[in-house]
C-alpha cells in the first residue's frame, strides 16, 4: 500500500474518532440538562416543581431550535475575524443542512471532525447557559415570559458574546482566554439571571424586617444531590470536549489531564464549601456542599489544561469558599436566588477567568478583565432591556395568589407530587 493511501486512511480514521468523541462529549453535556432539572426541582418547594421541570425541558428545546435558525451563524460566521458584530446579512444564511465534509477535505487536512458534530456540541452549551437562568428566577416567574426570554438569549444575546471569543471576534484577537466557558457560558447565564431577578423581586416571605433572611427549604434534597452528581459527570464532556480532538498523543494526554483537573476542582470546591459552612453556620450544610462542587467545576472551566491537579484542586477550593460567601452576601442584599445560580456561575465564573493568569503564562490579566467586563455588560444590559419590556407588556411575575398556591397549578395545571389521585 502506498504511503499516500496509508496517510489517507489515517486521516479518515482520525476524523471518525474525533467526530465520535465530539458527539459523545456533546451527549454528556446534554445530560447536564437532566442534572440542572433535578438540582433545581430538588431545591424548590413541592408546589413549584412541575413548572420548573417544564421550564427545563422547554428551554432545552427552544435553545436547539433558535441556535439552528440563527445563533450558530451569528457565533461562527466564518469571517469578520477580530470584529464586534458581523454583517446582519449573514444572520440566518448558515441554516443547517444535511451535507458535511467530504473525503477530499478530510484527506487534505481541511477538516478534523464533522461540522454537524461541532454544531451539536455548541448547541448543548447554549442550553446550559439558559438553564442557569431557570433556577435563579424559580418559584415566581411566569412560564411563557421565561420562554420568550429563552428565545432571545439563545438566538441572539449568547451568540454575539460567544462570537467575541470562540468565533474569533475581538476578545479572542486581543488575548482573552476562556477554554470551555467560565465566562462565555456560565457568567453569561448568571448575568442574564441577575437582570431578571432584580426586576422580578424576591419570593414572598423570603426577607423580613431588619435584614432578616428566612430560609425556604427545597422539597427534595436527594434529587438535588443526584442532580449535582449528574452535572459533575456531564462536565467531563463540557471541558474534555472543548479540546476538540482526542486523536494523537498530545490530544489524548491533554484530554486525560482535563478530566483529572475537572474532577479535582469539583472535589476541592465541595470540601472547602462544606468546611466553611461548618465553621460559619455550625452545621454541615448539604446545599452549600453541592454548590461548592459546582463552583469548583465552574472555576476550572476557564482553564482546565495548564494547571497541575494540585493547582486545579486549589482553584476549585477557592471557588467553594467564594460561593458560600457570595450566597450569604446576596441574601443580605435581598437578591433572591433560590438555587444559588448567580453565585455559582457568576461570581465563581469571574474567579475562574482570573485564575487563568496563575497557571497559563500566555494569559493577560488586563484582557481577562476586559473579557469579564465586556461579557457581563453586554449580557446584563441586553437581558435587562428584554426583561423590562416583558415586564411592561405581558408581565414576568405571577400573581400573589398563584405564588401562594404554587406555580404548578397556575402555570401547568397539575402538581408534581399530588397527595391524592382520583379513581374517577
Amino acid at each position: 500500500m502506498e504511503a499516500t493511501q496509508v496517510a489517507a486512511q489515517v486521516s479518515e480514521i482520525s476524523y471518525a474518532l474525533d467526530t465520535f468523541y465530539f458527539l459523545i462529549c456533546g451527549a454528556l453535556v446534554m445530560w447536564m440538562a437532566a442534572g440542572f432539572t433535578m438540582l433545581e426541582s430538588g431545591l424548590v418547594r413541592a408546589k413549584n416543581t412541575a413548572e420548573i421541570l417544564t421550564k427545563n425541558v422547554g428551554l432545552y428545546s427552544i435553545a436547539c431550535i433558535m441556535y439552528m435558525l440563527m445563533g450558530y451563524t451569528i457565533m461562527y460566521p466564518g469571517d469578520f475575524e477580530g470584529g464586534i458584530f458581523q454583517s446582519i446579512t449573514t444572520i440566518g444564511s448558515g441554516l443547517l443542512g444535511s451535507s458535511d465534509n467530504d473525503v477530499a477535505a478530510v484527506v487534505a487536512g481541511d477538516a478534523y471532525y464533522s461540522g454537524l458534530s461541532d454544531f451539536f456540541f455548541q448547541v448543548v452549551f447554549v442550553a446550559t447557559a439558559m438553564s442557569i437562568v431557570s433556577g435563579a428566577v424559580a418559584e415566581r416567574m411566569k412560564l411563557w415570559s421565561f420562554f420568550v426570554f429563552a428565545i432571545i438569549l439563545t438566538g441572539f444575546i449568547y451568540p454575539v458574546q460567544g462570537f467575541w471569543k470562540w468565533g474569533s471576534g475581538w476578545l479572542n484577537a486581543g488575548g482573552f482566554l476562556d477554554f470551555a466557558g467560565s465566562g462565555v457560558v456560565h457568567m453569561c447565564g448568571a448575568a442574564a439571571a441577575l437582570a431578571g431577578v432584580l426586576l422580578l423581586g424576591a419570593r414572598k416571605g423570603k426577607y423580613g424586617p431588619g435584614g432578616q433572611v428566612n430560609a425556604i427549604p427545597g422539597a427534595n434534597l436527594p434529587l438535588a444531590a443526584i442532580g449535582t452528581l449528574i452535572l459533575w459527570l456531564g462536565w467531563f464532556g463540557f471541558n474534555g470536549g472543548s479540546q476538540l480532538q482526542v486523536t494523537g498523543v498530545d490530544n489524548a494526554n491533554a484530554v486525560a489531564l482535563i478530566f483529572v483537573n475537572t474532577n479535582m476542582a469539583a472535589a476541592g470546591g465541595l470540601v472547602f464549601a462544606l468546611l466553611l459552612s461548618r465553621l460559619w453556620f455550625g452545621k454541615a450544610d448539604l446545599t452549600m456542599a453541592l454548590n461548592g462542587a459546582l463552583a469548583g467545576l465552574v472555576a476550572i472551566t476557564a482553564e482546565p489544561l495548564t494547571p497541575t491537579p494540585l493547582a486545579a484542586t486549589t482553584i476549585g477550593a477557592i471557588g467553594g469558599l467564594l460561593v458560600v460567601a457570595s450566597i450569604v452576601t446576596l441574601d443580605k442584599l435581598k437578591i433572591d436566588d433560590p438555587v444559588g445560580a448567580i453565585s455559582v456561575h457568576g461570581v465563581v465564573g469571574i474567579w475562574g477567568l482570573i485564575a487563568v493568569c496563575f497557571t497559563n503564562e500566555e494569559a493577560s490579566f488586563l484582557w481577562q478583565l476586559y473579557g469579564i467586563l465586556a461579557i457581563f455588560a453586554w449580557v446584563f444590559a441586553t437581558s435587562f432591556i428584554v426583561w423590562f419590556i416583558l415586564k411592561k407588556t405581558i408581565g414576568i411575575r405571577v400573581s400573589e395568589e398563584e405564588e401562594y398556591e404554587g406555580v404548578d397549578i397556575g402555570e401547568c395545571g397539575l402538581e408534581a407530587y399530588p397527595e391524592f389521585t382520583s379513581a374517577e
